[in-house]
């Protein structure tokens, strides 16, 4: 079975509190479980972290010894080179996903330093960009 992690970076463990009307308001982990059930033929790990060193460490990990990785890197997507600096240096396939549409936001949110160096960009379609990623990685 193919081993996929989901890492999500800063204030994605508030997902079902924080802003609902653009994150919607169910938990991530109550989510996560139905997307284990969905696709009982993959195994996903999950980390989520605020910090982004943690998220870099992740990545770094999981993509040498796993089969993909579905990273929403929050808001370091738009400041953090040294995060997309960590998937030009792995093996494992990293689909970007973003629970908004970040086109349709602030312009700030429209630069991306993770997109580049993805193999693919999932968003605006809520929780369900995740299932979307899991699906592609599951076809590799």
């Amino acid at each position: 079975m193919k081993k996929i992690t989901i890492i999500n970076g800063p204030n994605l463990n508030l997902l079902g509190k924080r802003e609902p009307g653009i994150y919607g308001s169910e938990g991530f982990e109550s989510y996560l479980e139905k997307l284990k059930q969905s696709h009982p033929d993959l195994v996903f790990e999950y980390f989520q972290s605020n910090i982004e060193g943690e998220l870099i460490d992740a990545i770094q990990k999981s993509g040498f010894s796993g089969d993909g990785i579905i990273l929403n890197p929050g808001g370091y997507t738009h400041t953090s080179v040294a995060i997309g600096d960590a998937i030009a240096s792995i093996n494992a396939p990293v689909i970007e996903v973003h629970i908004s549409n970040v086109h349709a936001r602030e312009d700030f949110r429209k630069i991306s330093h993770v997109s580049a160096k993805a193999k693919g960009t999932i968003c605006g379609l809520g929780l369900e960009g995740y299932a979307l990623a899991a699906q592609y990685l599951k076809g590799l």
